[in-house]
This record gives C-alpha cells, structure tokens and sequence, in this order.
C-alpha cells in the first residue's frame, strides 16, 4: 500500500506542477517578440446598404516599440488608421498621419469610438457572417495579412 499511495502522492505532485506552469506558458504565448507585433480580436462591423465606408477593430501588442503606418485592402477604394475625438463638444475624425503609436509590451485598442481601421470606398458591403482581409504595414515589424470577422457589435449593457 505505501507505494500504491507514493505514487498517488508524485502524481499528484506532477499535476501540480504542470499546472503551476501553464499560466506562465500562455502569458508567454501571447507576448510579441521583439520585432513583431500579435494581433488579436479583429473584427468589423456589417455594412447598411448603400454604405460605402466601413469600420474594423483589432487589438496590437508590439514586442518592442513600434508604430502603425498604414492599412491596404483589396475591398476599398482606400483605408486608414482614424482617430474619433471630441473637440469643443463636437465629434471630429480623422486620419491618423503619422500612424499609431504601439509601445512595447501594451495592448493597444483599434475599437468602435476611438482609433479603428476605416474602409472607404467599399467595392462590396461588408456583410454578417462574412470575412475582411486587410494587411497592416508597421514601421518596424513585417506586414501582417489580418481576416476580420464581420460581426454586430457586443451589446453593452446601460446599467453597467
């Protein structure tokens, strides 16, 4: 019986262990390398008809300070990194000219009412369900090809 429970008890221990690690192993997963960047949650949002630009949303994180240049798509006309702001009380928007900031090791948000990926000129609607593809060409990191799910917004809850 003792070494029926020995080896329970190292197994046990083994499990523990393992698991003491994952957490370290996922974090590392989702950390950039220096010189590149990971892209994360990219999404856009459907299309009314007739609408001829389009927003889409993804989360960067640069493995060592970088900066968002531009954007390039074969489904517009043009797209480019925009910031929302409110100046005077009025909501402006406007291409970012110097591109985005991405410094090392923070997440950085493109999201609905902020900076975001405007597609203008749309050759087609963007439709529920669907794909976008886009590349982001950065300052320092290569290219990275991203496919956006084409998705409704998460509903936010007002008493939140």
């Amino acid at each position: 019986m003792m070494t029926k429970n020995t080896l329970i008890l190292g197994a046990l221990a083994a499990l523990s262990l393992s698991a003491c690690g994952q957490p370290a192993e996922k974090t590392a997963e989702t950390a950039a390398a220096p010189g590149t960047v990971t892209v994360a949650d990219a999404w856009c949002r459907p299309t009314p008809n007739g609408a001829k630009v389009g927003g889409c949303y993804v989360t960067l994180t640069a493995g060592s300070d970088d900066r968002l240049l531009s954007v390039s798509t074969a489904l517009a006309e043009s797209a480019q990194v925009h910031e929302m702001k409110m100046e005077n009380g009025v909501m402006s928007m406007g291409e970012l000219k110097d591109g985005l900031p991405l410094p090392a090791g923070q997440k950085v948000e493109l999201k609905p009412g902020s900076t975001h990926v405007m597609l203008m000129g749309l050759r087609d609607p963007l439709v529920d369900g669907g794909v976008a593809s886009f590349t982001l060409t950065f300052e320092k990191a290569p290219a990275i090809g991203v496919h956006a799910a084409i998705k409704q917004p998460p509903v936010v809850d007002s008493e939140e």
